[in-house]
Order: C-alpha cells, then sequence, then structure tokens
C-alpha cells in the first residue's frame, strides 16, 4: 500500500481572547481568519456569544470567568503562543479574569478595547470601563482603540489633530507601551491613523476607503498586527503591513446581508487577492 510521508510544520502561533459574531465578519471569526491569512496558526477563548448579522449585535452571552480561564490555560499548557490579542470581554469579572492570566506571560499584547464599534454600537458594559483603565490597560504593548474608543477612555473630544495627540498622550499615561488611535471611516482624517510609540507621534496617512461594508475592520487589523508580532516583525513594521492588509480588505469588503458587509479576509497578507 502506498503512503505518503508528511511535510511536518511547525508555524507561528496566535492567540485571540474575545467574542464570537454570528455573522462571521467580527470577533474571533475575523481574527482566526486574518491569522490565518498570514500563515499563523490560531487560538481562540473565547468571551461571549454575539447573536448578530449586517444589520447590528442582538443578544449578547457572556461566558463564565472560570470557562475563559480555562481556554487560556488550555492554550497555554500546550501551545507556544508567539503573540496574544484580546477584543471584545464585556463586563469587568472578564476583564479582571483576562488581566490576570495576562500578567504572567511574557509575550507581545495587543489589547483591541472594545467598548463602542465603528457605527457606534455599545459592545462593554458600564462599570467595566474603570476595569479595562486599571487593570488591562497596563498590560499592553499595543492600544488599538477606534476614535470612539479613545474619547471614552481618554476624556478628550476629539475634535482636532491636538485634541487626538493628546488623547494618545493621555492613553499611554495609562500603561500602554504604545497606542494606536484609529482614524476609521472619518473624513476628517482620510484613512490616517495616529500612532503614539517610543515617546514619538506619528501621523499614518491613508487613503480612505470609500465603503459602507467595513464591518470587522478594527478586529482584523488588532489581528492582523498580532500575527505579524507572532511571525516575530517589529511593532512598527507589523503596524504598517496591518494597515496595508485592513486596506485592501476593505478595498474588496463583501456587500453581503441587508446592513454592514465585512471586509474581505480571503486577500493574501501583502494584499493581492487569491486566484479564484
Amino acid at each position: 500500500m502506498n503512503s505518503i510521508t508528511a511535510d511536518h510544520q511547525q508555524p507561528p502561533i496566535a492567540l485571540t481572547i474575545a467574542g464570537s459574531d454570528s455573522g462571521g465578519g467580527a470577533g474571533i471569526q475575523a481574527d482566526l481568519k486574518t491569522f490565518m491569512a498570514f500563515q499563523v496558526h490560531g487560538c481562540s477563548a473565547l468571551t461571549c456569544i454575539t447573536a448578530q448579522n449586517s444589520c447590528g449585535v442582538e443578544r449578547v452571552d457572556a461566558l463564565s470567568p472560570a470557562a475563559l480561564t480555562a481556554q487560556v490555560e488550555a492554550v497555554r499548557r500546550d501551545l507556544p503562543v508567539g503573540a496574544l490579542k484580546s477584543g471584545m470581554l464585556l463586563n469587568a469579572e472578564l476583564i479582571g479574569t483576562t488581566a490576570t492570566l495576562l500578567k504572567a506571560w511574557r509575550l507581545p499584547k495587543v489589547i483591541d478595547p472594545v467598548m463602542v464599534s465603528r457605527s457606534g454600537a455599545v459592545l462593554l458594559e458600564d462599570d467595566a470601563i474603570t476595569a479595562l483603565r486599571e487593570d488591562l490597560l497596563p498590560l499592553a504593548d499595543l492600544l488599538t482603540p477606534n476614535l470612539h474608543e479613545a474619547a471614552l477612555l481618554s476624556g478628550e473630544e476629539l475634535s482636532d489633530a491636538a485634541a487626538m495627540e493628546r488623547a494618545a498622550r493621555r492613553l499611554q499615561s495609562m500603561g500602554p507601551a504604545a497606542v494606536l488611535i484609529k482614524g476609521g471611516g472619518d473624513p476628517r482624517w482620510q484613512g490616517g491613523d495616529l500612532l503614539l510609540a517610543d515617546d514619538q507621534l506619528q501621523w499614518l496617512p491613508g487613503p480612505r476607503v470609500d465603503t459602507p461594508h467595513s464591518h470587522g475592520t478594527g478586529c482584523t487589523l488588532s489581528a492582523a498586527i498580532t500575527a505579524l508580532l507572532a511571525r516575530g516583525r517589529p511593532l512598527t513594521e507589523a503596524i504598517e503591513a496591518g494597515r496595508s492588509y485592513v486596506k485592501a480588505a476593505l478595498q474588496r469588503s463583501l456587500a453581503i446581508g441587508h446592513g454592514q458587509g465585512p471586509v474581505c479576509h480571503w486577500i493574501h497578507a501583502g494584499g493581492g487577492q487569491l486566484e479564484k
């Protein structure tokens, strides 16, 4: 009987700690698709399960802190994770649990403070903001808030470039090593983002992609950066390559459903589309 010898691989590994999106456009689903685009093996620990589609979030059910702990510890005992990201944590208990789990884990950590979606939907319970500021932000190698989240966390009204820069510095004073404030689809910033790293402020230019289908953009960016960190890329290089991937994903976004469709994840990490 003929046999084929397996070509075993040992790819980089990344972990996402986030919520599940039943519509498949954001959260754990977007993170795992993004990891795969960068040829990184993705592990996951669910914090909550959402019932949602392209039209919005209809229901959220949180998992218990014990369930979250069991998932993360199971991965950690067996798999050499190279970098991790957190996304939707929903409440103070899950934030505190995540912080406890991450404190002793020495690897790059990308914290996406999922509080308000790009479209303005609230995704964090009110009493959890303090826990996010005090427990999780100090553990971040990179914090990636959108405009809504940066304003809520910093207390700044992001009315102009100077306010954005003040917000970035205020956020960094809470503990993150670096802060990336995402300009998102706001026409004022023309697709640009603001990075504060190594005590240097840097505006990262667009262009802005004009599309109504941008669901999962924030999750996808933080996941792309995490995948590249797992591959050993320096932070600033990972941010630039991650932004390029997201721009390409927005340019090929999916017009599915009756609402806001998701970005396209099945493109090469260099930005090219897979062959049919």
